[in-house]
């Protein structure tokens, strides 16, 4: 088959398009032929090293946990799926080797849900990770109707889930962003600010008594306005920096693969409740390019490989 491939960790110039062997479907496992692949920041960290003591890696590596695509072998014990099933999933194995960035990808079958016949392959790619991450955060957060919700990064892949979703919780949402994606946030149900100077009069003014949840998404210096920000008894959760467990007694989330609540989300996708925002799509020749892209941060939704 053929994939996109790292051998050793470094720059985007690592990547390269090789012929590999086609993986085999184990005894709880489908291999999947992929025909749309999301792509997360998390790939290109791995592939940079900087995550070598939370996650293995096997190289050569294929990037890629997001998949879309129809079932092409089923494992000893699968019986939840069947050949020619569409699947979406966040494939994430205990080691990184075989990736959605590929012709074929092995699916551990406890990560994957049936992709609705009104959700595209594309849609569907672009959900997994991005998508659970925002609803595990707002779950652990206990997000809530009558809430004031504050959410930095809120223009992003995992933002734009996490303020249409917090909005379906029935809760007031404000949400950080360049002002250039303001009219966008406003289309997604969110109040949005200028983050950076001004942030804390701008937000104060939205929400005078402070937010009951701040949700990080975005990392860097943002939590730096939380002593202002957070209401009394408010809960902050982030996904990028320790300190909202660490200083302000929240919690710091790592998003798990959970079939069920992704079956969830497409669900909603296919109603028209859930929005996916799609920043581009690239052929596989061209996933290096995708990723060069998506390492410049400052993509608003989505990109994906088609396959």
């Amino acid at each position: 088959m053929k994939a996109l491939e790292y051998s050793e960790f470094g720059g985007n110039d690592r990547f390269r398009i090789a012929q590999r062997e086609d993986p085999h479907a184990g005894p709880d496992v489908l291999v999947v032929r992929v025909v749309a692949a999301g792509l997360n920041p998390v790939d290109y960290k791995v592939r940079e090293g900087y995550l070598r003591g939370i996650l293995d890696a096997q190289l050569p590596a294929v990037p890629g946990w997001d998949v879309a695509g129809i079932v092409e072998q089923t494992g000893l014990d699968t019986p939840e799926f069947a050949v020619g099933d569409a699947v979406l999933a966040y494939a994430r194995a205990d080691v990184v080797h075989h990736g959605s960035l590929a012709e074929l990808m092995p699916v551990p079958v406890r990560t994957a849900a049936r992709k609705p016949e009104g959700v595209t392959f594309t849609d569907a790619a672009a959900l997994p990770l991005a998508g659970l991450t925002a609803l595990q955060v707002l779950e652990r957060a206990g997000v809530h109707a009558g809430q004031t919700v504050l959410i930095h990064g809120a223009s992003g892949g995992v933002g734009s889930f996490g303020v249409q979703l917090a909005r379906l919780r029935g809760a007031r949402v404000v949400g950080t962003a360049s002002e250039g994606s303001h009219d966008y946030l406003r289309s997604l149900g969110a109040e949005p600010v200028v983050y950076g100077d001004g942030l804390v009069p701008a937000a104060r003014a939205l929400a005078p008594q402070g937010f009951d949840v701040i949700v990080d998404f975005a990392g860097g210096s943002s939590l730096d306005t939380t002593p202002e920000l957070l209401a009394d008894g408010g809960v902050v959760v982030s996904i990028a920096d320790p300190r909202a467990r660490t200083e302000f007694g929240g919690h710091y989330v790592w998003v798990r693969p959970d079939a069920d609540q992704l079956a969830e989300l497409a669900a909603l996708v296919e109603t028209g409740e859930l929005r996916v925002e799609i920043a581009g799509t690239y052929p596989l020749d061209d996933a290096a390019a995708a990723y060069a892209e998506l390492e410049k941060g400052h993509t608003r939704g989505k990109i994906v490989v088609t396959v």
